[in-house]
């Protein structure tokens, strides 16, 4: 049943709303024109440079233990809280990317919500997908050929299992390459333990440095109301908690979530209808790597090497310009390896990096300030995730685990960076509030 827009913070079904659009009116035709005062033309603005695109919506959904919605209705919850935070009318968005639901996604959500878009994206690369999406939109809204891309997630993931709707994945498939894998239990946590042993046998790195990376997202995430798990533990509590595969033990792996999230941008001229400050995609970057261990050429490098350096080129900045970072932490190995990999420290000094609270709210380089999904969330693909944490810090709106820079002034720029599969896929986003 269709929603009206005083429905907005329900994990009900129903169509997207927002202002003052009717429910009835859920699914305007692509020509219909904008509710702003911005054209409705989708070229850009200047013949001679593509058009600035901008974070102008976030939001997340009901997350944690949600027993009593589908993964529809928080796709639709998230969806209108992201059109409320922007101002902006339902009917800019001319753009629609998702993942993971349904037989046809995005079709089958995008008609949930009531949307015919003119531009659509699915890209399927796991965990990185909504990186990867987010620079397929902002190229999109920059070339002319979308005014405003809507990206939406939600799952269930915790609750289907605790119902007995699903099981957990063993692994992803016996079919292509992967069929000489699964037979001798290679399950994706175990890729991940391979990846991780390779890098303490090649440098030294410890279990300690590893627990370090879950004792600070713990510590992060004590700040942050909405997080899964706030209680701080200590390395001695992960060291000691039982081994799921050598090396990580339980507290070295994310949690299991419901939620959902999602993230609105638009062209530069719809920026001055929008309710507030908004955040600027400065430059990406993508890369796939491998699907077979057997063709990973080294397990200590992650494709985010490739499309972290890649994401700073295009936006002119360096990894010392960073004020805060947002990274895929599926496992503890993941963040200490994509840190290394985005350039915040060398090759192999990844375990020192993350030793003594460094990468805590008021370290030197605060990473996953929401908690992560080592704490926070993680619903089965938490790329998403990553964009809304960067743009209510950029925006300060992160309260009492807010990072400022000197002198209490606001960050200015900060990095998203996604990995998907076992390492097989990344994308990097750069964004920056000027």
């Amino acid at each position: 049943m269709p929603l009206t827009p005083a429905s907005s913070n329900s994990a009900s079904s129903g169509s997207v709303s927002s202002g003052s659009v009717s429910p009835k009116a859920a699914s305007p035709p692509a020509s219909s024109a904008p509710a702003s005062s911005a054209p409705a033309s989708s070229a850009p603005t200047s013949s001679r440079r593509p058009r600035k695109v901008a974070v102008v919506g976030v939001s997340l959904a009901d997350c944690g233990r949600v027993d009593d919605a589908t993964p529809y209705a928080l796709h639709a919850q998230a969806a209108r809280r992201a059109l409320a935070d922007s101002g902006l009318d339902r009917s800019v968005v001319d753009g629609f990317a998702s993942a993971g639901l349904g037989t046809l996604a995005p079709v089958e959500v995008a008609e949930y919500l009531g949307l015919r878009p003119t531009w659509v994206d699915s890209t399927a690369v796991g965990g990185a997908a909504w990186e990867v999406m987010a620079a397929h939109a902002a190229d999109a809204i920059a070339a002319g050929r979308a005014r405003a891309v809507l990206l939406v997630y939600g799952s269930t993931a915790r609750a289907d299992v605790k119902a007995g709707r699903r099981t957990s994945n063993l692994s992803f498939g016996a079919r292509g390459p992967l069929q000489f894998e699964v037979p001798y239990g290679h399950s994706l946590i175990a890729k991940y333990a391979m990846a991780a042993r390779r890098h303490m046998h090649e440098y030294g790195t410890t279990p300690e440095q590893l627990a370090e990376v879950a004792v600070t997202a713990r510590a992060n995430a004590a700040a942050n109301p909405e997080a899964m798990f706030r209680e701080p533990i200590t390395v001695d509590d992960v060291l000691s908690g039982p081994v799921i595969a050598d090396p990580f033990t339980k507290l070295h792996c994310c949690i299991r979530s419901d939620g959902g999230c999602a993230v609105l941008l638009a062209a530069e001229e719809y920026v001055p209808d929008t309710a507030k400050d908004p955040v600027w995609i400065l430059g990406t970057g993508e890369h796939v790597s491998h699907s077979t261990m057997s063709e990973w050429e080294d397990f200590t490098v992650s494709p985010a090497a490739v499309s972290g350096r890649l994401a700073f080129e295009r936006a002119g900045v360096r990894p010392a310009d960073i004020d805060l970072a947002e990274i895929y932490d599926a496992f503890t190995y993941m963040t200490l390896v994509t840190l290394e990999d985005l350039g915040f420290c060398a090759k192999g000094e990844g375990g020192a990096f993350v030793e003594k609270g460094r990468t805590g709210l008021r370290g030197e380089l605060p990473v996953n300030t929401d908690g992560g999904g080592l704490s926070a969330c993680h619903p089965g693909m938490r790329g998403l995730f990553l964009l809304v944490e960067a743009v209510r810090q950029l925006r300060g709106e992160a309260g009492a685990r807010q990072v400022h820079r000197a002198g209490g002034r606001l960050p200015e720029l900060a990095v998203a960076s996604g990995t998907g599969g076992w390492f097989c896929s990344s994308g990097t986003v750069v964004l920056g509030r000027g």
